[in-house]
């Protein structure tokens, strides 16, 4: 599709509404007026004294759309929702569809909420949030209640605080929705790598210890993600574990956490390492309990195997098991995703987390098969349903992101018992505080304490890359130091 943005730089805000309707379409974005032909969507602004004048025409299969609304002394960003606004209009007339969140297309729709609540205050938040951003009030009420659980452990960042994250880029096999830098263990280079890439790790958890230490900065959560961390033996997990106790200072953190997402990678011997270093908090995620499913986008793991090695973690000594469910997968159906909902409940896991599936790119979901059968409103209707019973199940809804190309521009939601968030989850979408990364493809994000500048520090993204240029690597670390100089701690 051709879009026209003539005289105004809206076009990722227009580019995001039309991806809401059209994921797999191709957009060729242009800032010059040419000829209107096919399907296109033409945008204009034009200012005359106080007066702004928006204009959106969208043709789409032979059908064509127009509107021209005109406004006085607004802002820029007043006229970048409106005509966003009006380009959702004509495209909820086309396909028949109204997306949830309106025209709220960002990563935190909880982040705009506060900044909503600090504007007009709690009672008019909810109403000014559906109103500006068109958003149906459910998904109001829902970033409201997320927002207010955030705030808290927002403001339990101090300054001096750091996480720590570790990248373990690695998976038994690869699963078709997934886009992360992961490697799967079947494929035999990618796994004679995983020696060589433990001793590497062990080397940059050392000098980043060093780095924390020397710029006055104490742990306060460990979080270990993938990737699934338990693809690697109990032997190699007990080296890292070590070396993370021998070169950190535990004494103040709050919460260690694991991903053992995939349960086909859960032993005994492995639960038992974890425990034995003092990791309380853990991840087993069974995306869905339906089997065919399962089947369907690559695990191979049954669900009676996810009941099983959480019984086996509870028998361990784990008391706090977050559960990841997957909403819109490809063959699944609302009674499946209701059934798999009720399954986790009679679990009782402290959290479970529902994630709106995302049309990643590099998914095999989306190269190889773009007609999957994927719906944004049965899938809209799987995610209501979760909130609903989650809610009525006493679950507090504590954390909340998007990602782009997710089906019906829907959310992913973290849901936790009384006192059962994860802290680190809160820290790292929100950016209030320093997270120090090590491992292929982990991002450290350094935050100015007590201050608003954000600088981020890459890793290289592969684990072969990451092994061959480790000094390389090492050496960017030393922005840490740099960085403290610039903006001390007070």
């Amino acid at each position: 599709m051709t879009v026209f943005c003539i005289s105004h730089s809206y076009h990722y805000e227009i580019e995001n509404v039309i991806r809401l309707f059209l994921p797999f379409q191709k957009i060729l974005v242009l800032k010059e007026k040419g000829e209107l032909t096919g399907d296109y969507l033409y945008t204009e602004k034009q200012e005359e004294n106080e007066k702004t004048t928006l204009i959106s025409e969208f043709s789409f299969g032979g059908k064509e759309y127009k509107n021209k609304k005109e406004y006085f002394n607004i802002t820029d960003g007043e006229a970048e929702l409106y005509l966003a606004g009006m380009v959702l209009e004509q495209f909820i007339s086309e396909f028949n569809f109204k997306p949830n969140w309106g025209i709220v297309t960002g990563v935190r729709p909880s982040k705009l909420m506060a900044t909503i609540i600090n504007e007009v205050g709690e009672e008019k938040a909810v109403t000014r949030f559906v109103e500006k951003y068109l958003a149906k009030p459910k998904k109001a009420e829902l970033a409201f209640n997320v927002a207010k659980m955030e705030e808290r452990i927002i403001n339990s960042a101090e300054g001096d605080s750091f996480s720590l994250y570790i990248s373990i880029p690695y998976c038994p096999t690869r699963c078709s929705y997934c886009s992360f830098v992961s490697h799967s263990i079947s494929n035999e280079k990618a796994r004679d790598l995983i020696p060589q890439y433990v001793e590497k790790l062990c080397e940059e958890l050392k000098a980043t210890a060093e780095l924390s230490k020397k710029n006055d900065l104490y742990l306060k959560s460990v979080y270990w993600g993938g990737g699934t961390p338990t693809t690697l033996t109990h032997e190699q997990l007990d080296v890292i574990l070590t070396e993370i106790e021998n070169d950190f200072d535990l004494s103040r953190c709050i919460e260690y956490t694991v991903e053992a997402g995939r349960p086909d990678t859960i032993t005994k011997e492995k639960l038992e390492v974890l425990k034995k270093h003092n990791v309380n908090r853990i991840s087993i995620n069974p995306q869905t309990f339906n089997d065919s499913v399962l089947k369907e986008i690559g695990r191979c793991h049954s669900a009676e195997e996810t009941v099983e090695k959480y019984n086996l973690a509870r028998e361990t000594g784990f008391d706090v098991i977050n559960m990841d469910l997957i909403a819109g997968l490809p063959t699944d159906t609302v009674e499946g995703f209701k059934n798999s909902i009720e399954k986790a409940l009679s679990l009782n896991p402290e959290n479970i987390t529902v994630h709106t599936l995302s049309l990643k790119r590099s998914s095999t979901i989306v190269t190889e098969d773009e007609k999957s059968g994927l719906d944004a409103t049965i899938t809209s209707d799987m995610v209501e349903y979760a909130n609903s019973r989650l809610t009525e199940c006493g679950y507090k809804s504590y954390y909340m992101y998007r990602q782009s190309k997710s089906l019906g521009n829907l959310e992913n939601v973290g849901w936790c018992k009384e006192n059962k968030e994860c802290y680190y989850n809160v820290y790292m979408m929100s950016e209030c505080q320093t997270v120090l990364s090590v491992g292929a493809g982990s991002v450290t994000k350094l935050k100015e304490p007590d201050g608003k500048q954000i600088e981020r520090i890459f890793n290289f993204k592969f684990p072969f890359e990451y092994i061959s240029r480790f000094t390389e690597q090492i050496e960017r670390k030393d922005r840490i130091n740099t960085f403290f100089k610039e903006y001390p701690i007070k």
